[in-house]
């Protein structure tokens, strides 16, 4: 895989003030102050973020959780900036879930840098004026007339300097200024913001230091396994127990009745050793017997079936109509047909769900890679029947999170057997168990009908979908928004939406909903266009034009920018690839982020597809925070996107047919292909880059597929025998 890229402990704070802000479910930034009990010897801590020593090392505190998305970085790097400090003197830590102090900690929906950018950079020039002051206040001098260079507070008059450690004591008792107030820096004097800085946990995670959740020790902690229905929801109707404490190591092995709740505490039996190994054993000669669920008779089949009839009835709920769809189709010159499926998906963390947990003390203690630590706690607190305040969550790094991790039912398997087992205990999933007890990417049938004119401008367009759910509520992440594009830029716009039950958890994948609407979407676009006979490029930028300001949500100018940077940065139209080899484009716009990519494959006489080269142009603001960390989240979100072109999850029997990697394959590294990263930086807010990137690489491959083949992708996984030669 290649890269190009063109962008070159101290003691508890009071809290002094809030900054409330808004976003997804809004932010309360606490800003807190410590004492004046600083020891003038010892680290000063200037605010719940900043603790600066007398050596002058900063360590600053990141909120959120990481799970890979650079976050543990970047966030600091806004600090740092505004602080004015040399970033070889910072020192991060991660936070506790602490939401009194730091308001919502959370890892999802790449809304980090919106919520932080103007915050985190507050916080950091709040720290920068109070050390400030302390030097006005010493040298008895307005500090209006003072200046800072990195970690040094600067009077030019009097030549005086003194170091940020020196200061750090006196400035952790000055007044807080009003962080509205404050003047922050020019980009063009950023000396962090915009520098390539790698990942503050690189050396650890290469030299294998124990950071993730699934390293966790604890004196005298135990292992622990969970077994849980094939059929989601099912319960225990026997187990040996005796034949799992006969194994070597094993010593407890008790059934857990549970409840209903999928991202809760399901029925199951856990099995509690001094080994995971012994503990696995153990499981292994439980023998259980689950009692019937009545989900049993779901299928993959079965919904398939039923998508079939609906499609045929012509019903469903119509989510919005725009003028009217049938006379336009009979109208116009051409129209196309066509009906997409995508399957379910699970989210393949590289680290399995684990969780440790020690019940002591009244309270239940637990270190957990979780997306989402405060509603864990809560969810735990419930579960056990105690209160809020007598769960803890420390939050460990997670080896992928997706979404996955926004679900803490591993949580609650952890607590409650760490309390029946009275010891500390780590329980750690199966890469089965992780693959068949997931929260899927739901499947989706897509019946679509479109038609053109005699100029190649598209006339009509009707999106039957159907989907999971039950009465008006689609399952989660099952769902599909009525303003989804091209709603709002054709004349004709027609979707109905119909719903089938489900049996299985579903929940958000990377890019939630996006990963699957942009590859019927932008492949239906290309249908389309090659009916018209239009150059692929030519009509999404048609069809942009039709609507410059649709919604405040939606830039048509932002999306038809990063479609003319990536046909231009690819050459498209520009060079003959020879047989079986193409070129395809998808653009998207999701998590604020405006982005078009597109994809050079070949595919073999066999039918075998490997994707060459992707050409990414985005556009998520003013300004790249870190641009390693931007180009690690780009290139992860295209390998992520193309390797869910390769695996499903099928249903049988009510449960899942897949159980590790070798029927849920992801794309090997010898399988990337090159990708070059282009950014347009436009004057806006910046935004997330966690999940924007993905969705427009999946109707770029298949629309590739199609330009090496004539053959469309209207189903996946790719099927190597329904594109092979012949």
């Amino acid at each position: 895989m290649g890269i190009v890229s063109n962008i070159t402990e101290g003691f508890s704070p009071s809290r002094r003030a809030v900054l409330a802000g808004g976003g997804a479910g809004g932010l309360v930034l606490a800003f807190s102050f410590a004492g004046k009990g600083a020891a003038a010897d010892g680290p000063a801590k200037l605010n719940a973020y900043v603790k600066i020593a007398p050596d002058g090392i900063i360590t600053i505190v990141s909120k959120n959780p990481e799970i890979g998305q650079g976050i543990k970085t970047s966030l600091p790097m806004l600090i740092a900036e505004e602080l004015d400090v040399d970033w070889a003197n910072v020192r991060t830590v991660q936070a506790g879930n602490d939401p009194a102090t730091y308001g919502r900690q959370f890892a999802g929906g790449s809304m980090a840098t919106p919520l932080h950018w103007d915050q985190l950079r507050q916080v950091g020039a709040a720290g920068r004026a109070m050390l400030m002051a302390a030097a006005a206040a010493d040298w008895g001098v307005d500090a209006a007339s003072l200046t800072t260079e990195p970690g040094v507070v600067v009077h030019a008059a009097s030549r005086r300097r003194a170091t940020y450690g020196s200061l750090a004591a006196k400035a952790a008792t000055q007044t807080a200024p009003e962080l509205a107030s404050l003047k922050l820096k020019d980009a063009a004097d950023y000396r962090i913001i915009g520098q390539p800085i790698p990942q503050v946990d690189t050396p650890a995670i290469v030299t294998g230091q124990p950071l993730f959740g699934v390293d966790m020790q604890l004196p005298g902690m135990l292992h622990a396994t969970y077994a849980k229905a094939p059929v989601f929801g099912a319960k225990v109707a026997s187990a040996d127990l005796a034949a799992a404490l006969a194994v070597k190591g094993v010593r407890k092995a008790f059934i857990v009745e549970g409840g209903t709740e999928f991202d809760g505490l399901l029925p199951g039996v856990a099995v509690v050793a001094d080994t995971w190994w012994a503990a696995h054993k153990g499981r292994q000669a439980l023998n259980i017997q689950w009692a019937d669920h009545p989900t049993s008779s779901q299928s993959s089949a079965g919904y398939a079936a039923q998508a079939e009839a609906l499609v045929a009835a012509k019903g469903g709920k119509t989510l919005r109509s725009d003028g009217d769809v049938e006379a336009a189709l009979a109208a116009s010159a051409k129209t196309v047909e066509a009906d997409y499926f995508y399957p379910f998906l699970a989210h393949a963390t590289l680290e399995p769900q684990n969780c440790t947990a020690h019940f002591h003390d009244g309270k239940m203690e637990i270190w957990a890679p979780t997306q989402l630590p405060e509603p864990g706690r809560q969810m735990v607190a419930k579960t056990l029947g105690l209160a809020p305040e007598n769960v803890i969550v420390n939050m460990t790094r997670s080896g992928g999170g997706f979404g996955r991790r926004l679900m803490n039912d591993y949580m609650a398997e952890a607590a409650w057997i760490a309390r029946e087992a009275g010891a500390p205990v780590k329980l750690v999933w199966t890469r089965e168990d992780d693959t068949q007890h997931g929260f899927y990417r739901p499947a989706g049938f897509h019946h679509f009908r479109g038609g053109v004119d005699a100029s190649g401008e598209i006339t009509a367009w009707a999106n039957h979908f159907v989907t999971f759910g039950q009465g008006e509520t689609t399952a989660r992440s099952a769902g599909m928004a009525a303003t989804e594009f091209p709603a709002r830029f054709l004349d004709n716009y027609k979707l109905d939406v119909s719903m089938m039950p489900l049996g299985v958890p579903t929940g958000p994948l990377r890019a939630p909903g996006s990963n699957a609407i942009a590859f019927v979407v932008q492949s239906f676009i290309d249908e389309l266009a090659h009916a018209a006979g239009v150059d692929p490029v030519e009509m999404r930028l048609r069809l942009l034009a039709r609507g410059e300001a649709v919604g405040a949500a939606y830039s048509a100018s932002r999306m038809a920018g990063v479609v003319r940077l990536a046909a231009e940065k690819s050459g498209w139209g520009k060079t003959d690839l020879g047989p079986r080899r193409g070129k395809g484009i998808g653009f998207h716009y999701s998590h604020l982020g405006y982005f078009a990519e597109v994809a050079q494959v070949a595919v073999a006489l066999d039918g075998t597809v490997r994707v060459e080269k992707v050409w990414v142009a985005g556009d998520v603001g003013r300004q790249i925070i870190n641009p390693l960390g931007a180009i690690n989240q780009v290139e992860g979100s295209v390998i992520d996107g193309i390797s869910e072109m390769f695996g499903q999850i099928t249903i049988a029997g009510g449960q899942v047919e897949q159980g590790n990697f070798d029927t849920f394959p992801l794309l090997r590294i010898q399988d990337a292909p090159l990708i070059e990263t282009h950014f347009l930086k436009s004057d806006n807010p910046p935004t997330g880059l966690g999940e924007p990137a993905l969705p427009p690489i999946v109707p770029a491959v298949a629309n590739a597929i199609f330009a090496a083949t004539g053959k469309r992708v209207r189903s996946l996984p790719l099927n190597p025998a329904e594109l092979a030669a012949g």
